[in-house]
């Protein structure tokens, strides 16, 4: 089915973290492109605002928390696309607002709604590209680059390391990023150590362990628009399956990024030299991403696997 003309707005909704705003940008781009001239509004946490102009694709910004309602002004959007979940509570907070169309994934998943399958192990950005694609928009998931930032850092190229993440399963262990880091800065890398506010006794633990001052700890410093300046000009990005690593995919940056518990398949970077990928989990295997407890495939990674990374990711 062709995209709706004649619409004024579409409103899409994706009320979830940095790396998963992230890896929408390639939908974000492909609804811009099907829907012309349309207000493309996206719905999803404020904090994310800085990030929105980088995309090229994005009138504005509505905040919203996960699974919120959504405070959608004045008349119903014409197009209201759930770029969100798998349905149906998110299904249900597009279409609560009354969109002439309503485009989300159907199945067993959806409670009723119709659309294309749901795919499990699918990777995020071709998951959310192949929903617009089978409704009739054209969407490419390699799309993934933002616009650099007006700001970029000022000084040398830095190494970030980001020993940091969600859920203590996502966690590598601090000792092990403080080998990194050491082994870094011991090679003339100028490392700085990234994190959250809350994050920030972690970054300063690492620094200590890898020798390097206090003045390297950037946890909790800097605000996301500083800190995606930094990554577009960084030298290098070490880190977990996080957000952080996808905004080094953005920026086109050499990363080395740690996977455990869930594969590369589902959340990694494109295929490129510049992008290395830890892995050591069996075939199949996928662990809990919310786990209390570090997820073993996520432990197998040693510092040597990181290090031979991270020659490659500099070559």
């Amino acid at each position: 089915m062709p995209p709706v003309t004649g619409a004024r707005s579409v409103l899409l909704l994706r009320a979830l973290g940095l790396g998963d705003f992230l890896t929408g940008v390639p939908a974000y781009r492909a609804v811009r492109s099907g829907f012309p001239g349309y207000q493309v509004v996206l719905a999803a946490p404020s904090a994310l605002t800085p990030l929105v102009p980088l995309t090229g694709a994005i009138d504005e910004l509505l905040p919203t928390g996960e699974l919120e309602p959504i405070g959608w002004p004045g008349p119903a959007p014409d197009v209201g696309i759930d770029l969100h979940g798998r349905g149906p509570a998110s299904h249900r907070l597009v279409a609560d607002l009354g969109p002439e169309r309503l485009i989300v994934f159907g199945g067993e998943h959806a409670g009723g709604f119709t659309g294309p399958v749901w795919r499990a192990g699918e990777h995020e950005a071709a998951r959310w590209c192949r929903l617009l694609a089978q409704s009739g928009i054209p969407a490419d998931p390699s799309d993934l680059l933002l616009s650099l930032p007006e700001e970029t850092a000022p000084g040398p190229r830095i190494t970030i390391v980001h020993p940091g993440a969600a859920a203590p399963g996502r966690r590598w262990p601090a000792d092990r990023f403080a080998a990194v880091a050491r082994r870094l800065a011991a090679a003339g890398h100028a490392v700085r150590i990234t994190g959250s506010k809350a994050e920030r006794d972690l970054a300063s633990r690492v620094a200590a362990r890898a020798g390097l001052p206090e003045t390297s700890v950037l946890a909790g410093q800097t605000s996301l628009a500083e800190l995606a300046a930094l990554v577009a000009s960084a030298n290098l990005v070490v880190s977990g399956d996080t957000g952080m690593s996808h905004l080094a995919t953005a920026f086109a940056r050499p990363s080395v990024t740690l996977f455990g518990p869930v594969p590369p398949a589902e959340w990694g970077p494109p295929q490129h030299s510049r992008h290395q990928v830890l892995w050591a989990g069996k075939p199949g295997y996928r662990g809990d991403p919310h786990g209390a407890r570090l997820d073993p495939a996520l432990a197998a990674i040693t510092v040597e696997d990181v290090g031979q990374a991270v020659d490659r990711a500099c070559a």
